[in-house]
């Protein structure tokens, strides 16, 4: 078609040119003898004037019909400065209708009236959005700088598998039955984890790829089943050469998609500082409200919460919310106390400070010299509130008071939301001990390398095993992480069976990758960053949806496609599947 230009290009400078724009009418105003309509594209909108010459051609086009304008660029008498166009305007001289449309179950505009099951039911129409096509093109602005970057220092993009062995990577795996091997079953990949390694292996040093992953597992606004990260792994250097790589492809997407400036290097927290300071190892620093340790504080306080996780070896916490005493009535507290609960606090102590000393449920159980060291140690004067969990378990205390500080964070804005405070958080536990089952897990996985100090602590006290390992985290969320990886075979069998799998298991589940360990296998690290959720904080929105083109929903449903489906029983029998019969719960 001959469009001369596109819908957010012309200017003041082009008044006078003879143009042709395409694009669907976003808005139509009838004036009397004259009729504006809006005229968006993916690039913007342009305002064009028709006189009363076209009134009867004007008269069936519709909202998200699709025009081809022939006119005069003029200047606007009025013009509008919110758009880059506003200052000029198109005198028709004549159009004709590419396509109608049916009335929209929808507006298509920033702001809309539809629900979010509607948006993504009429997904097409949804991402017709202006404010949907910039966040779906900001993500396309991230992936091509980090392509840029990458390429600049010589790595390789190199595709993985989509179709694999069913291997343990802490989330269910997406099962795929084979036609050709009944009874088999390949498994979508949760990451590309054994694939690069092996890569490294074949030599290629250093490799990168925007990777789709699968998990099955429970969604929630910055998770979905099916995500994009950016895999990267390289072999001959050490933790800080890999920290250096990945915080400068940081600094290159800033400033590419944000103009942003971010000051290098990054702050480093170990995981242990990160959980005592804030109790979560992806805290957001752009606001205080630190947690403070009250072992030695309260450990002769005859008040039988703190005293009971005392001698159990537990922890007590507290925040000192200043200077916000009075704001926080009883039932405000309650609601605190309730947030606690959900991560297993057994319940929220407090105390209100005031001129004349503190006042709360638990203040009597402290004497004169007690209360001054605990006000001491949590640098609190008149008018601050005082918030206190204990628990035998360091995890309980550590979980629900990071729920409480990131939830006070928000409801008290206590950060600027347009700041983007990145961080590294590094030496990580090796393992992690599960009550229900009495057994170790892997932190990360089971390919990460113990620190070297820590090797000897594999079988002796795996508890205190540090891995070399690290989390990128931005205001909160964690972006990706990564680790040197085992590369000696000896480590690597060492590690398995600390975290209880008998040889049989591993020759049967990694046989064929613990095989490539035996020839020459060089030194090795990497990291992942989730593509999704940086786009989602870039743009600044709330969930990974919209920054997904056609995401699923929170019932892993796609409302669009009505995916999942049942199959016809003839793809069942040729797959040699059989289905159960299955009713659906009826308080659905």
């Amino acid at each position: 078609m001959n469009r001369t230009h596109n819908n957010g290009e012309l200017r003041i400078e082009n008044v006078g040119q003879q143009v042709e724009l395409i694009g669907w009418v976003a808005k139509k105003r009838n004036l009397g003898a004259l009729v504006f309509i809006d005229l968006r594209d993916r690039y913007g909108i342009t305002q064009v004037i028709f006189d009363e010459s076209f009134e009867e051609r004007l008269k069936e086009v519709k909202n998200e019909y699709i025009l081809s304008v022939q006119g005069t660029v003029i200047e606007r008498a009025s013009k509008n400065p919110k758009i880059p166009t506003g200052d000029i305007e198109i005198q028709a001289s004549d159009f004709s209708i590419i396509n109608t449309a049916k009335l929209t179950p929808m507006i298509i505009g920033d702001e809309t009236d539809a629900l979010e099951e509607t948006r993504m039911q009429y997904r097409y129409l949804d991402l017709r959005r202006p404010v949907m096509q910039k966040n779906i093109m900001t993500r396309h602005q991230i992936t091509r700088s980090i392509r840029e970057y990458l390429d600049n220092l010589d790595f390789v993009d190199i595709e993985t598998p989509y179709l694999n062995r069913s291997t343990p990577e802490g989330a269910r795996d997406f099962l795929v039955p084979s036609r050709v091997h009944k009874g088999s079953f390949y498994a979508l990949p949760q990451s590309p984890q054994l694939f690069k390694q092996l890569l490294m292996v074949a030599g290629f040093e250093r490799y990168y790829q925007i990777a789709r992953c699968f998990r099955d597992e429970d969604l929630r606004a910055d998770r979905q089943i099916e995500f994009t990260q950016v895999d990267v792994e390289m072999s001959f250097m050490s933790t800080d050469q890999i920290l250096e790589i990945g915080e400068g492809m940081i600094k290159k997407l800033m400033k590419d998609v944000k103009g942003i400036d971010i000051e290098l290097p990054l702050r480093r927290f170990t995981w242990y500082e990160a959980m005592e300071r804030y109790g979560i190892d992806k805290p957001d620093t752009r606001f205080g409200l630190e947690l403070v340790n009250l072992n030695e504080t309260v450990k002769d306080v005859d008040f039988a919460v703190f005293k009971n996780a005392l001698e159990a070896g537990g922890h007590v916490k507290g925040i000192n919310v200043v200077g916000e005493a009075a704001n926080f009535s009883r039932k405000k507290i309650d609601q605190l106390t309730e947030l606690a609960k959900t991560y297993k606090a057994k319940g929220l102590a407090w105390l209100k400070v005031n001129d004349e000393g503190v006042q709360g449920p638990i203040a009597k159980f402290f004497n004169e010299e007690q209360l001054e060291k605990l006000l001491t140690a949590m640098n609190a004067h008149a008018g601050d509130l005082l918030l206190f969990v204990g628990d035998a378990k360091y995890e309980v205390v550590c979980d629900s008071l990071a729920a409480i500080r990131n939830y006070l964070g928000k409801e008290l804005k206590l950060y600027d939301p347009n700041t983007f405070d990145f961080l590294w958080v590094v030496d990580f536990p090796m393992f992690e001990y599960d009550d229900e089952t009495q057994r170790y897990y892997a932190k990360h996985h089971p390919f990460t390398k113990p620190k070297d100090e820590d090797l000897d602590k594999l079988e002796t006290d795996p508890e205190h095993c540090l891995a070399d390992a690290y989390d990128i985290v931005l205001n909160g969320y964690e972006l990706g992480g990564g680790s040197q990886r085992i590369y000696d075979q000896n480590v690597q069998e060492r590690a398995f069976k600390a975290l209880g799998f008998t040889q049989e298991q591993i020759d049967a589940q990694f046989g064929w990758f613990v095989e490539g360990l035996q020839y020459g296998t060089p030194p090795h690290g990497g990291f992942a960053l989730g593509l999704d959720r940086i786009a989602m904080l870039l743009c600044g929105c709330d969930s990974l949806r919209d920054v997904i083109a056609f995401p699923k929903n929170t019932s892993a449903t796609c409302p669009m496609s009505k995916a999942p489906t049942p199959v016809a029983d003839a793809q069942l029998e040729e797959l040699g599947i059989g289905v159960k019969e299955y009713e659906s719960d009826k308080s659905e």
